[in-house]
């Protein structure tokens, strides 16, 4: 959803909620921000768009129709549309707060902050005791938002994905029903249409964005469904090392994590570290820009290669 509509909705939220008596249509054009002065059909669409979207997500508008009025008033009951008081016992509190902990640093962090905020002014205590450890998940992977609002939404999803150990891209079509962590990788499972069967695929190789096709809905995830089995039968990739050349006084992060480093030609440095997957390894490296150059293995380099083509395009 785009920051545009977001905040027309919001203001649309705000402007039903703070109105004692219905508005019309034409009213709601007038102050709500967003909408089309000029066009009326333009309008009508918008307007009727925005409140389905809302009454989806269970935002209750009302109608109201005057009788001697010809359009009929629009208003948000506040003791329909307020939540009921929230108790939590303090282990329950405790988990809220773990977990807008844990996501602090993904693309959930803003609806986990948000939530604890909520919790917090509605008197409910979430914080965590002191703790010298720091919980984290790192979804770097840039399929994951995706991929996790299409496993909410139960939408299909395709995209391109490169095989462990090939060069080869295939489309994909999956039924998402779970994405799982397992060893500092994120994996998705679902069914794969294309196959007829079910499927775990590795987020690292997945390549280029991911669509949704259909509505939200569309498939049903099998019941008793156990997705941390299903990605723990997945054989570990092997692991190797990469050769790589750094620029002096450079990548102080990539050096402290390297087997080796030894002086090298010129003004570089070499690194040998240690990976498994190379679209992993090369998601770090190309952020380190300049500083860092794969010399080996081939693959790794490639996949370092296609990543900064990638952000050039």
């Amino acid at each position: 959803m785009s920051r545009r509509k977001t905040e027309r909705l919001l203001n649309l939220v705000i402007c039903l909620l703070a109105t004692r008596r219905p508005l019309s249509a034409e009213q709601i054009r007038q102050a709500v921000p967003g909408y089309d002065p000029d066009n009326d059909e333009a309008f009508q669409r918008m307007f009727e768009r925005d409140k389905n979207e809302l009454r989806e997500i269970g935002i209750p508008i009302e109608v109201h129709k005057d009788p001697w009025e010809d359009d009929p008033g629009y208003r948000i009951s506040r003791e329909s549309y307020e939540l009921p008081e929230i108790t939590l016992e303090p282990d329950e509190a405790a988990v809220i707060g773990l977990a807008a902990q844990v996501w602090q640093r993904a693309s959930l962090a803003e609806a986990a902050s948000g939530a604890l905020l909520k919790l917090t002014a509605g008197g409910v205590h979430a914080d965590l005791p002191e703790s010298p450890l720091e919980l984290r998940v790192d979804t770097r992977d840039p399929a994951f938002p995706a991929l996790w609002e299409a496993v909410r939404d139960r939408r299909a999803v395709t995209f391109d994905y490169r095989s462990a150990g090939s060069e080869s891209v295939l489309r994909r079509t999956v039924e998402p029903w779970g994405v799982v962590s397992r060893r500092g990788r994120w994996y998705l499972v679902g069914h794969d249409r294309d196959r007829g069967a079910p499927r775990v695929f590795r987020l690292s190789r997945i390549t280029g964005a991911v669509s949704t096709l259909g509505r939200p809905g569309a498939f049903t995830v099998p019941e008793e469904l156990d997705l941390r089995s299903m990605v723990g039968y997945q054989d570990l990739p092997t692991e190797r090392v990469a050769l790589v050349r750094v620029r002096k006084g450079t990548c102080l992060g990539l050096r402290h994590a390297a087997q080796a480093v030894r002086t090298g030609p010129e003004e570089w440095d070499e690194a040998e570290v240690t990976f498994a997957d190379p679209e992993r390894l090369a998601g770090w490296l190309a952020s380190l820009g300049r500083n860092a150059v794969v010399v080996e293995p081939p693959d790794a380099r490639e996949a370092v290669i296609r990543r900064l083509k990638g952000a050039l395009q």
